[in-house]
């Protein structure tokens, strides 16, 4: 096949189509009141980018291997989602003050719990046992932890700022802190300790890769990389776009304010969850556990110093302290996880376990 009729070939496939779309939706309905025809049409052009995205970052990592390729899902899908949270923050005054605590903490949640549940359960449904490392889940587990910590329980217990607040020193510090963390837990990833993040057979060795498909090209590879920011970036604008209605339903229904942050992480989230699925459907746990704790580390650890820059501008006081409430879940979740990732094996009754504190977190969000 020559070189123009492989470009058409690409050009029609729907994994590069539905992504322009996308963007071209967003394009046409950013900054409007869109009336409930538009928000509905906006909607399908997001779920279409949501299963590009998928697709494109599993050709990405087919090309580079484990674990880049859960690394560049996460971070691609964490840095537009810092865009949106400091976007929405702008927009919306004093208000969204609690915006960022109620998007990062739920994205904790939905990944700790939420994907990695869903994982477990696909991945013990299809083999008995699922089976990942210790080591590298375990580190990971250990990092998302202390992130949240720092980040989102310890303001609400300092005293320089009334309210779950940081001072400026304390808010630089854990900014700081969070991308110190961050990096070095990504040079130990994808260099010093890789062997602890590729997956493993039943009987603990490493899992070959998958040899069924050919390596993509350099040229098939540059495209996905394109349309994997497209989608990205249709995935969490058109979020934004239809975030009014969102805003407007929570409203009306009387519900909390936080729930539009939930809405917005499941939103966002919505690539990383059923990459994980696939990926555990494959017998390959432990890419799934890489793009749940990775996606929750790095939601922190890249939000919290954005947000810490962009407080310089930003309206109003910035609240990261967590209620107690939430941080009974956090606690639980940290606990359950690591009695989860210790042994390195789990069955079918650990991912309930974790789908349950998800279901439990979700159902205080609507009736706190």
């Amino acid at each position: 096949m020559n070189t123009s009729a492989t470009v058409r070939s690409l050009a029609t496939q729907w994994t590069v189509v539905v992504p322009i779309v996308a963007a071209v939706a967003l394009v046409l309905s950013w900054g409007r009141v869109l009336p409930a025809f538009a928000v509905g049409v906006v909607a399908l052009c997001l779920a279409g980018a949501v299963l590009a995205a998928v697709h494109h970052a599993e050709v990405i990592a087919h090309r580079v291997g484990e674990p880049f390729g859960s690394l560049v899902l996460a971070v691609a899908v964490t840095v537009i989602e810092v865009a949106l949270i400091v976007t929405l923050m702008a927009d919306g005054g004093p208000k969204t003050s609690a915006l960022a605590r109620d998007t990062v903490f739920a994205a904790v949640m939905i990944t700790c719990n939420g994907i990695v549940g869903l994982s477990l359960l696909v991945g013990a449904v299809r083999s008995r046992v699922a089976v990942f490392n210790a080591e590298g889940s375990g580190a990971a587990l250990a990092t998302v932890a202390t992130l949240a910590t720092l980040s989102l329980v310890l303001p609400t217990f300092t005293i320089g700022r009334p309210g779950p607040e940081f001072s400026t020193a304390q808010l630089i510090f854990a900014a700081v802190a969070s991308l110190c963390l961050y990096g070095l837990f990504v040079a130990v990833q994808t260099v010093r300790h890789r062997d602890y993040f590729l997956p493993l057979t039943q009987d603990g060795r490493l899992k070959e890769e998958d040899q069924h498909a050919a390596l993509p090209g350099r040229g098939a590879t540059a495209l996905s990389v394109a349309m994997l920011l497209i989608a990205l970036v249709a995935v969490v604008g058109d979020a934004k776009s239809v975030s009014p209605t969102i805003e407007s339903g929570v409203e009306a229904a009387g519900l909390p304010q936080a729930v539009v942050g939930v809405i917005i992480a499941l939103l966002v989230l919505l690539p990383e969850t059923l990459a994980a699925v696939r990926a555990a459907h494959r017998e390959r746990v432990q890419t799934s556990l890489n793009l749940a704790l990775g996606s929750a580390m790095a939601s922190i650890g890249l939000t919290i110093p954005a947000i810490a820059l962009a407080s310089i501008w930003l309206p109003g006081p910035l609240q990261l302290g967590l209620s107690a409430t939430h941080m009974v879940l956090l606690a639980l979740t940290v606990v359950v996880g690591t009695l989860t990732v210790v042994p390195g094996r789990a069955t079918l009754l650990q991912g309930g376990v974790h789908l349950a504190i998800f279901a439990a977190f979700v159902v205080l969000a609507i009736s706190p």
